[in-house]
């Protein structure tokens, strides 16, 4: 099992570095910042070289959004990100959140496969939510119930 770490603003390049390896669009630096600082959690999984994953999540009251997840391709598929979501949920968890929320493309296969197997729900739907080069993506609003998880 990997040490999940919660960092901060000293480790928002490292966090820009592993989204741009795994998104299109990627956030910056700065973006990973201005969440930080409006009171994100970030939580890490350090790699031999660097982070090899990490996980944006923001709680307010009794929900909780995980924001974004990104396992470097490097470390994929040793289940680091089904690790990373369950830090997640326990964080949300001791900060009083009932309720675990998050958007996912409703083409991203892996991505839903993962979400099911750790327990989120389909809740709804955003139209054209995901911009790409030639045209729009849905996204299937998931939800995981967390009054069993322990704090």
């Amino acid at each position: 099992m990997t040490r999940i770490v919660r960092v901060g603003l000293e480790a928002v390049d490292d966090l820009a570095a592993v989204h741009a390896v795994c998104f299109p669009k990627p956030w910056s630096a700065a973006d990973f910042s201005e969440l930080i600082v409006g009171g994100a959690a970030a939580l890490t999984a350090p790699g031999e070289a660097g982070l090899a994953g990490l996980l944006l999540i923001r709680a307010v009251e009794e929900e909780a959004e995980i924001l974004t997840v990104a396992v470097h391709p490097q470390a994929r598929g040793k289940g680091l990100g089904r690790q990373l979501i369950e830090a997640a949920a326990r964080t949300a968890a001791v900060e009083g959140a009932q309720t675990l929320w998050l958007e996912v493309g409703v083409d991203n296969a892996v991505a839903l496969a993962l979400y099911a197997a750790a327990g989120f729900e389909a809740a709804g739907r955003r139209k054209a939510y995901y911009q790409h080069e030639g045209g729009a993506e849905d996204a299937l609003i998931l939800r995981r119930v967390l009054n069993t998880i322990a704090p």
